[in-house]
């Protein structure tokens, strides 16, 4: 047996206890349940292992330019490239802050591997 609304005129389902088109209550004093809605936010970006992640790609990527400074005969150059692994895996992050620090990064080992290999060939 299905439950006709007497507001629409639209047919529904026997369980149902409201008009599924128009809301109407379909039996005498049926309440409705309050509906919550949850928004999910983004996690909170650690900034220590921010900083410990800028730490490691300026050491890693500015390593060979500083070492190239004071010994012209250094090939440390090549090793800069470990500079790029940090933000590599940041800039495929989804969170947009992340996103933002990987870049910025990206542009830190740039520089740093740069200057490394031009010291290492002059």
């Amino acid at each position: 047996m299905t439950r006709i609304c007497k507001n629409c005129g639209f047919e529904n389902q026997d369980d149902y206890d409201f008009c599924a088109k128009c809301g109407t209550p379909l039996v005498e004093g049926a309440q409705r349940k309050p509906l919550y809605v949850y928004r999910t936010s983004q996690p909170e970006v650690n900034k220590n292992a921010l900083i410990v992640a800028y730490i490691l790609t300026i050491f890693l990527s500015w390593s060979g330019f500083v070492v190239g400074l004071f010994s012209k005969q250094s090939s440390m150059a090549v090793f800069t490239f470990f500079g790029f692994f940090m933000p590599f895996y940041l800039v495929q992050s989804k969170h947009p802050t992340l996103k933002k620090h990987g870049l910025i990064m990206m542009a830190i080992s740039f520089v740093g591997v740069a200057l490394s290999f031009y010291v290492m060939l002059h």
